[in-house]
């Protein structure tokens, strides 16, 4: 069980937990050499390093068991109940375990009481008496007889003060602490050992999670605009394929040159049309050789302007994006009756590019309405480019304007 959570975790998650223990357990030794170094009395000794390792090696064992074992209850499973229910019988059992091995009453006194030191009697020289005093030979108040040993106190000698730090005296009497200052500091050690793991778990879950839905999201684009371009392809061919049918009565010559411009034009999208981008040149052929196809279907009295750039530079656009609002043009534009008119522009901006359609409006549509055409661009627009576009449809009682800036791709 624990190597499948080893597995589960992240190369870069196990090189952080391997890093900072090889760090820890390194600092003994550390600062062992810098002391010896620093001072040639001293000599290296291994019990030390022992003793400091003996106290990180129960911290390791505390850490793995809620690595592999208690984290992901919360991290992956959501158990906060089991989790923090475990937590709690290991800081529990971490706690009698230091208890357990503390050394009892280490540094204690059975009492306080202080001791008073021994007077130390002072004998001024017999040969030379002291200025001041009188030369009598009987002694002064307070003082010994001469020729006498200092007199001892009868009883018990009072004691000698104890030198010992104020923190390290316990009245007489007293139990022993159940828990002292460094099991409490070993207790919140611990603590920030479980809270670091889990801050560790808790960042790559997350980034694991935006990795994830990232690559969802991405799959459910494609899968999206896979939908869109099979849509446009029939939406496309139905409309060209009318515009044939009419011209084979109107004239069969014209038809025949339709049918070759249609040729060319259904091997681009057969080709390209399923890629996600295509090469603006391929792009702007494709509207050229529309735009001539539709010439042919229409009388002088439909005036049809297109500026299309020359040269352009080696960039991708979506394919049939743009053609979509010249068919729309044509759809809705053209009159048979009154004069009408198509322009089409295209220019390049740095690394966008700018389409512009504008289009006189007929009183009554050449074809039925209700296509996807217009909202099908608008969907593909919003999946590819979020914000980053400009489309701007400027609808008024005569003329029907499109204009449309998008980035294009290196």
């Amino acid at each position: 069980m624990a190597k499948s959570f080893w597995m589960k975790q992240s190369r870069q998650e196990n090189m952080i937990y391997l890093a900072v223990w090889a760090l820890l357990f390194a600092a003994p030794l550390l600062s062992l050499y810098v002391r010896t170094v620093s001072d040639a009395n001293l000599r290296f000794d291994w019990t030390e390093v022992f003793v400091v390792w003996r106290m990180f090696a129960v911290y390791l064992i505390l850490f793995l068991i809620h690595n592999f074992l208690l984290a992901p209850m919360l991290v992956h499973g959501h158990r906060r109940t089991a989790y923090f229910s475990f937590v709690a019988v290991v800081m529990a059992a971490f706690v009698i375990y230091q208890c357990s091995s503390r050394p009892k009453d280490r540094g204690h006194r059975p009492d306080m009481t202080p001791r008073m030191e021994q007077p130390d009697w002072k004998w001024p020289p017999m040969d030379e008496p002291s200025m001041g005093e009188p030369q009598t030979g009987e002694p002064q108040m307070g003082e010994p007889p001469m020729g006498e040993p200092p007199m001892e106190f009868e009883g018990e000698r009072p004691p000698m003060p104890d030198k010992r730090p104020p923190h390290e005296f316990r009245p007489s009497g007293a139990p022993p602490h159940i828990v002292g200052e460094r099991d409490i500091m070993a207790v919140v050690v611990l603590i920030l050992i479980f809270s670091a793991n889990l801050g560790i778990k808790f960042y790559f879950k997350t980034r694991d999670d935006r990795k994830r839905l990232a690559e969802l999201e991405k799959q459910n684009l494609e899968q999206q605009l896979e939908y869109l371009r099979y849509q446009i392809n029939p939406h496309f061919f139905m409309n060209t394929l009318n515009n044939i049918h009419a011209l084979v009565d109107i004239d069969p010559e014209k038809a025949k040159d339709t049918i070759l411009e249609l040729s060319k034009m259904m091997r681009n999208v057969l080709y390209e049309g399923n890629k996600q981008g295509v090469p603006l040149s391929r792009e702007l052929d494709f509207i050229r050789h529309y735009i001539a196809l539709m010439r042919l279907r229409y009388t002088d009295k439909v005036r049809i302007s297109i500026d299309l750039p020359s040269e352009v530079p080696e960039r991708q656009v979506p394919p049939l994006m743009l053609i979509t609002f010249i068919e729309n043009a044509f759809k809705h534009g053209v009159s048979y009756q009154h004069e009408s008119f198509i322009d089409v522009k295209v220019t390049m901006e740095e690394n966008k590019l700018r389409f512009s359609c504008r289009n006189s409006k007929a009183e009554k549509s050449n074809e039925e309405k209700g296509g996807v055409g217009l909202a099908n661009v608008r969907e593909r627009l919003k999946l590819l480019y979020n914000n980053d576009y400009t489309l701007r449809i400027d609808d008024t009682t005569d003329i029907y304007t499109v204009e449309l800036i998008i980035p294009i791709l290196k």
